[in-house]
Order: C-alpha cells, then sequence, then structure tokens
C-alpha cells in the first residue's frame, strides 16, 4: 500500500467513526454537542468518508 493512499484510509475511518456517531447522537437522545453542531458533523464526515475512501481506492491502484 502507498504511504499516501494508507493516509486517506485512516482519514475515512476516522470520518466514519464520527459519522456513524452522529448518527447515534441524533437517533437516540438530546445530543451532547447539540442538534445544529451534530447536524454539521454528519453533514460534513459522511460525504467526507466516502471520498476520502474513493481517493485511497484511486491512489493505491496499480497503473
Amino acid at each position: 500500500m502507498k504511504p499516501l493512499a494508507g493516509l486517506f484510509l485512516a482519514l475515512a475511518c476516522v470520518l466514519g467513526i464520527a459519522a456513524t456517531g452522529s448518527v447515534f447522537e441524533l437517533a437516540y437522545g438530546d445530543p451532547e454537542l447539540g442538534l445544529t453542531p451534530t447536524r454539521w458533523i454528519l453533514g460534513l464526515t459522511a460525504p467526507g468518508t466516502v471520498g476520502s475512501l474513493l481517493v485511497a481506492i484511486r491512489l493505491n491502484k496499480p497503473a
């Protein structure tokens, strides 16, 4: 695995964890950070997860 692809893969993991946590916070009650910041976190991390995962896959493809 190329180092830059590994970095994007790690970023996708962290963003995925944040998105999952935000979904659970919103689904099961009053979020600790509040409703608006939690929605913002989810709105930014969900596409960021997909984007960084796709970049990691593309960077690691053989030429």
